[in-house]
């Protein structure tokens, strides 16, 4: 990413062969023998490779026929939800519409940030790609960050993208209802759009927590579909730990409960993401759950950055 094949980052050109797999390595960090008997300058960590690491994940991800799919499915369960009023259960129609909507996010973002994040690191992983890559005076820090953040973009527009759509709809929906039944809003709008707006962000926060957990998984796993099963299986631990953990609490079963508390405290608790329990949306409820998501997708690529270090690629 700092040049051409060979380049060190302060412009003086070498061989970079064995040693430089020895160099990245240990991160990237250490000096290393070129061909020429030159000894390689420490390459400082540079957020400009990794912005560069990010726009080609980018690209790669945008090109991937998954993403596309899973919006074009999603964004079309939005629309057509209309069509499935009459399984509203008797909740009122905007209300099944909000949740079929905040349902399609959840479930097909889930799917996204969990087999995008495999797909795209393992395929530098079976194409040699990465191997490549890694000789040049690139962190493995780098190379992880950026894949990141590539995935992370992507997963924000795919949260914002969907939620403009079901805005659209509620929207539509909400004027039709107006015209039909005038004495019902007498009060005011039935939709809280600034809602849609929290509901979007915690969603992407979610989604990013569970991309991160996912890469760590990868970092140390020998096969796609075994990061992809285990993401999976974290995303229904971090859904289900905190009602596990309310009810050994509330039963007093001692045995489990400790069990419990460590689940609880290694793995983030997605019920905390609704929009329910998150409050009336103030700012400090949501900068207290941005540092929560934050502080574990932290944790989470540092893990991941740790074994990536000290894996032979």
């Amino acid at each position: 990413m700092a040049g051409r094949p060979g380049e060190i980052a302060d412009g003086t050109i070498g061989a970079v062969h064995s040693a430089g797999s020895d160099f990245y390595r240990t991160g990237g960090a250490e000096s290393a023998e070129g061909n020429g008997g030159k000894r390689l300058k420490k390459v400082p960590f540079s957020m400009e490779r990794t912005g560069l690491i990010a726009a080609v994940t980018l690209r790669e991800a945008l090109r991937q026929k998954l993403v596309g799919l899973l919006v074009l499915v999603a964004a079309g369960l939005v629309v057509g939800v209309r069509g499935l009023r009459d399984f509203n259960f008797g909740a009122p129609e905007l209300k099944f519409i909000a949740d079929f909507g905040d349902g399609a996010i959840a479930g097909f973002g889930a799917v996204l940030a969990i087999v995008l994040t495999a797909q795209l690191f393992f395929s530098e992983i079976e194409n040699r790609t990465a191997l490549t890559l890694l000789a040049k005076p690139v962190w493995r820090t780098e190379f992880l960050l950026g894949k990141f953040i590539g995935v992370a973009v992507v997963l924000v527009t795919f949260c914002a993208t969907l939620t403009a759509t079901l805005a659209v709809v509620l929207w539509q929906r909400e004027a039709g209802l107006r015209l039909e039944q005038p004495e019902a809003f007498a009060l005011g709008g039935a939709v809280n759009y600034g809602a849609l707006v929290v509901a979007a962000w915690l969603h992407a926060l979610k989604l990013m927590l569970l991309a991160a957990g996912t890469l760590l998984v990868a970092s140390f796993a020998q096969t796609q579909i075994y990061a992809v099963m285990m993401g999976f299986a974290g995303f229904v631990i971090c859904h289900l730990q905190g009602f596990a953990h309310g009810a050994y609490e509330r039963s007093g079963a001692s045995v489990m409960l400790m069990p419990a508390k460590l689940i609880h405290w290694v793995f983030p608790d997605f019920q905390r993401f609704a929009v329910e329990a998150a409050g009336d949306g103030s700012a400090l409820g949501l900068g207290r759950l941005t540092i929560y998501a934050a502080g574990y997708t932290a944790v989470a690529l540092g893990l991941a950055v740790y074994v990536f270090r000290r894996r032979e690629v």
